[in-house]
């Protein structure tokens, strides 16, 4: 039996003076036809959520009818009435139509007939705190929440979770046209479009039909998914899945390959795998590699969100990485590329300036592994005090595994301290009364200093800090070294200090910086114990005599990108036997777009299957070349 017709029966049901007392509530709480519902304004942004609108105002119908139900309980206690709370209006213009049925006479009898609906739907275990978690619209990446039992108590299953991912600053592209404004990015899109559709020219004519993915925008040249990938549910426990990746049959024989071609360094061997498999995830992780290597940034991006792109395609149906309830064990050797790929993704994105799309990577990372193997703790704050975060980076703090042990790491007690300053300077903030904030950031900053001065002195060589007094602040006894002995912590300032040193070349900061630096001093002078304290502290922090963080890499946190010379190159790149296929040779290039390009790169980018520089047609010039080729 349908929805509609059991509320057709049970409202005939009701006893007169109760459905005039229901039609009384709805024409007093229902909202006009006209009402409009309130939409972010950020939505409009992405092209992909024109008709999610419609749905926000079935949720919005929903509430209220909820809300209005739940009124109706209220004034008629005496009068038994379950079946409204059962069951959620999922179209507004049924509000018309049950006004009009509750115009109709009850039958005689109909007391005893509802009595019998009632234990009835008690049989059915509708209960008043059942509620509906409902993926809405996966392409685009919403969750909506709907609550089925009307009492306007909406589950909020990721609210609570300080590491809720907002799949809305995933895309990139969203934040470049928050922050530049959609003219700029439309006008740079359209002058690159010559290159764009140049590259899909070449062999596959038309678009293709790419699936909608949260984590990147599939570009029209990129060759269709062929379902290489897949993942499996491993199992459940304490409400968290647990899953893995599967190869198939054609996968696993392309594994094999670029196993034996990396074994020998036959690069072409790895280029060769990625024209019979272009979602090939290892093969794809080192084209990237060597684009990086040779300065070709863009086509290196371009190589990692292909890759990403096609471990998001062999997700479960069930593997939901945004709500918190799913994870990968990076112990399990094929679930690894998806962390690397995911990493070098920030890195990319910070790159281009999209520090919130970084900041959302690094809570979908800490989601997916609580152990944080890439060591995203100790570049999050980075990203959320680039991003302006500030206050999600003191609840972080806070809560992050319901303790605040992260502010005895270097990177979290100074950027916490610069969190305080921006938060006490902010003009929205000025209505905090003095006595909410647990600390001064001048308190804070002196905290940091104390407990890890020798960040002070890298700090001053790295930023650089040329300022005068500096030199006399480093002199100090306090902060004249810039090691503490301790192989962990040193490896944590380093990863500090190269992650975040650009921040410190505000002037705003460095005198911020300075003040507190002087007032660490002149505390010392008065009362020397202070020092002691703190090394103990200190020493208890990091007790271990081995680099626990010996896995991540320096050099994995910095901005700089390291480039190889054209030799090395060369071989790292060519056969070791010497040998060049014969279908590594490039064919008809367009000369005025390969100037200033690496002739390695270009030589190796004219491989792959969804690169092509230009038809016959495009360079008449070039024909007779090419024919003779």
């Amino acid at each position: 039996m349908s929805v509609r017709l059991m509320k057709k029966i049970l409202k005939e049901q009701e006893p007169p003076e109760t459905q005039q007392l229901i039609n009384s509530e709805d024409e007093s709480e229902s909202p006009p036809p006209s009402s409009g519902t309130f939409r972010n304004p950020f939505d409009l942004l992405d092209d992909e959520d024109d008709d999610d609108g419609g749905v926000d105002q079935e949720n919005n119908a929903d509430i209220n009818d909820g809300s209005s139900i739940e009124n109706g309980n209220e004034k008629q206690s005496s009068t038994k009435k379950t079946t409204p709370e059962a069951f959620v209006l999922s179209d507004s213009k049924f509000k018309k139509k049950k006004k009009k049925k509750n115009k109709e006479k009850s039958q005689p009898g109909a007391k005893d007939k509802g009595n019998s609906w009632n234990e009835s739907l008690e049989q059915l275990s509708i209960e008043d705190d059942s509620c509906h978690l409902e993926h809405v619209a996966p392409d685009t990446g919403k969750y909506n929440l709907r609550n089925l039992n009307g009492r306007g108590k909406v589950v909020k299953q990721c609210t609570s979770s300080v590491l809720q991912v907002d799949p809305k600053f995933l895309n990139a592209e969203n934040e470049l046209r928050r922050i530049f404004g959609s003219k700029v990015v439309n006008s740079f899109e359209k002058g690159h479009q010559t290159g764009s559709s140049r590259q899909s020219r070449g062999g596959r004519r038309g678009s293709q039909n790419h699936r909608k993915t949260i984590l990147v925008c599939p570009l029209e040249h990129w060759p269709k998914w062929d379902g290489s990938l897949s993942m499996e549910l491993v199992e459940t426990r304490d409400g968290i899945s647990d899953f893995r990746y599967v190869h198939t049959s054609s996968y696993s024989q392309a594994q094999k390959a670029f196993e034996s071609a990396k074994a020998v360094h036959d690069f072409n061997g790895i280029v060769n795998i990625l024209l019979h498999h272009p979602y090939h995830v290892d093969s794809l992780i080192t084209l990237a590699e060597y684009y990086k290597f040779s300065g070709e940034q863009q086509m290196s991006a371009d190589c990692t969100a292909r890759c990403l792109y096609a471990l998001e395609c062999a997700w479960h149906p069930m593997f939901t990485p945004l709500m918190g309830n799913c994870q990968l064990k990076f112990s399990c050797e094929i679930n690894k590329p998806l962390f690397s790929v995911l990493f070098s993704h920030m890195k990319n994105m910070d790159r281009r300036g999209c520090h919130r799309s970084a900041l959302e990577l690094c809570k979908l990372l800490l989601l997916l592994d609580p152990d944080d193997p890439m060591g995203v703790l100790f570049c999050i704050d980075y990203y959320s005090l680039r991003a302006e975060e500030y206050t999600w980076l003191e609840l972080f703090s806070e809560q992050y595994k319901s303790d605040n042990s992260l502010w005895l790491f270097p990177n979290f007690s100074y950027s916490l301290a610069v969190c305080r300053y921006y938060v006490e300077n902010d003009e929205h903030a000025k209505e905090i009364k003095a006595e909410d904030l647990k600390a001064s950031s001048a308190d804070l900053m002196k905290q940091a200093l104390m407990l890890h001065p020798s960040v002070l002195k890298k700090l001053v060589s790295k930023v650089p800090l040329k300022d005068k007094a500096w030199t006399s602040i480093i002199k100090h006894n306090f902060f004249s070294s810039d090691q503490t002995g301790t192989p962990s912590l040193d490896h944590l300032i380093n990863i500090y200090v190269e992650r975040s040193y650009i921040i410190w070349r505000l002037p705003d900061l460095q005198k911020f910086l300075r003040d507190a630096a002087l007032s660490v001093i002149e505390t010392l002078q008065n009362d020397g114990t202070y020092a002691r304290d703190w090394t103990c502290v200190r020493k208890e922090a990091f007790s271990s005599e081995k680099n626990e963080y010996s896995h991540l890499l320096v050099s994995d946190f910095s901005d700089s990108v390291q480039t190889l010379p054209p030799d090395n190159l060369q071989n790292f790149m060519v056969d070791p036997r010497g040998e060049v296929p014969n279908d590594a040779q490039p064919a008809n290039h367009r000369l005025q777009d390969l100037t200033d390009r690496n002739a390695i790169a270009v030589l190796l980018e004219s491989m792959l299957p969804w690169m092509n520089y230009g038809s016959g047609h495009d360079q008449p010039d070039h024909d007779e070349q090419g024919n003779e080729g």
